[in-house]
């Protein structure tokens, strides 16, 4: 018998009658397709933040390891809720905390990497024609610590059990119906997608799309295990993250993806020297900030401007490391700017065509929108625009690569 994975997120699972039409889902499933069925759900919408918040109240800062015990509880409550509905629907239903399965994990509380699932509980409770629900974002270290994987660590979850349950296909349920060629909030001619590969989906998730957690997505196309993002709330067949292959459109361009969390800073007139780079970036590392689009450019007196871009919220404290650096260094300025944001095209396309990044940076010319950084990959380029452009920049992009007639 064919096995499904499915994951439900904290708006799919927010109150009790959502909990309700979940199960009265899985059943119309089962009923319909005999699937075997391993449920992962996360805590209700809005009960990390309420556990964050009463924490904060106890402690200025709050231990790792009792903010995993804390914040776990919320899958808690979803599994049992869901178990209940379902048993009140008449099927057959187990739940599991991720110390039950066992997920077992390292000891990084907050964020903890999955080592190995055992899965010989669910296989047993499987074979009796149950439905298996488990709590997602949760896992045990060996010595018996809970721990938790992480903001969306339930699609990392789901992802891992289809793995090693061998799963012909996981299924995350959320609150949109698919991968879009753009966000239709921002383009509304964006269209969506049957089918991405692996590849592009990382790149769009790392890029700014919210869709999927980009640790799922990394653990899928390891494992691969086919990942087909579907609506909780209305029917459709999603679309299915895959591996490429001869039967899939060769589209030149996949989606438009943004991230507006972005801020640039610059350090002008440092000496050319080996090592300069290492000097300026190591105590920003060092910092814990995570260094995105790197640009330097060579002036003909021997100096350089490094600049490159950091989170949105990491700005104030990277200029501040930065002014310390410069003194250091003998550089002449620090500069910055927090009110930009990053606008890349995704494609496997990409690897057989020339002149793309030709089309990508005149069009936005036609627009009158200036580029001040520019990233490539083989199936991506990214670029540095004014935060007041990203609207006009995503639905010029989407129009001139043909998106909206995807």
């Amino acid at each position: 018998m064919s096995l499904h994975v499915h994951k439900y997120g904290g708006t799919s699972v927010g109150t009790a009658e959502k909990i309700q039409n979940v199960a009265k889902k899985l059943v119309k499933e089962r009923q319909a397709s005999g699937h075997d069925l391993v449920v992962v759900v996360s805590a209700m919408s809005g009960e990390t933040n309420r556990m964050t918040e009463l924490a904060n109240q106890m402690q200025q800062l709050p231990s790792k390891k009792q903010m995993d015990v804390l914040l776990s509880t919320g899958e808690q409550v979803t599994i049992a809720l869901l178990c209940m509905a379902l048993e009140e629907l008449g099927m057959q239903a187990v739940s599991y905390t991720g110390w039950q399965v066992k997920i077992l994990t390292d000891d990084s509380h907050g964020k903890a990497r999955i080592e190995e699932i055992q899965t010989d509980k669910i296989r047993a409770d499987l074979e009796a024609n149950k439905i298996v629900v488990v709590a997602g974002f949760q896992g045990v270290t060996s010595d018996g610590a809970i721990t938790t994987l992480g903001r969306g660590g339930s699609d990392t979850t789901a992802v891992a059990l289809a793995a090693a349950l061998k799963a012909d296909e996981c299924r995350i349920y959320t609150d949109v119906d698919g991968v879009y060629t753009t966000d239709p909030r921002v383009e509304p001619k964006a269209k969506r997608l049957n089918k991405i590969t692996f590849e592009e989906m990382l790149e769009m998730a790392s890029l700014g799309s919210k869709i999927l957690q980009i640790r799922s997505v990394e653990f899928a196309g390891k494992y691969n295990v086919p990942l087909r993002v579907l609506s909780t709330f209305e029917d459709g067949e999603g679309t299915l993250i895959t591996y490429e292959d001869e039967e899939m459109e060769k589209a030149l361009i996949s989606g438009i993806a943004f991230n507006r969390d972005e801020a640039k800073v610059t350090l002008s007139g440092v000496p050319d020297m080996p090592g300069v780079a290492s000097a300026i970036l190591k105590p920003i590392s060092d910092a814990n900030i995570e260094i995105d689009m790197i640009v330097q450019n060579i002036a003909e007196d021997q100096t350089t401007d490094f600049t490159f871009t950091v989170h949105r919220n990491d700005y104030e404290k990277t200029m501040q490391i930065l002014q310390d650096i410069c003194i250091e260094l003998g550089a002449s300025k620090v500069d910055g700017d927090n009110k930009i944001v990053k606008v890349s095209i995704v494609g496997v396309g990409m690897r057989s065509h020339a002149g793309i990044a030709s089309q990508m940076f005149s069009a936005l010319a036609d627009e009158g929108i200036n580029i001040r950084m520019i990233s490539t990959s083989e199936i991506k380029i990214s670029v540095v625009v004014d935060e007041k452009y990203l609207e006009l920049a995503v639905r010029t992009l989407h129009e001139s690569f043909g998106l909206s007639d995807a």
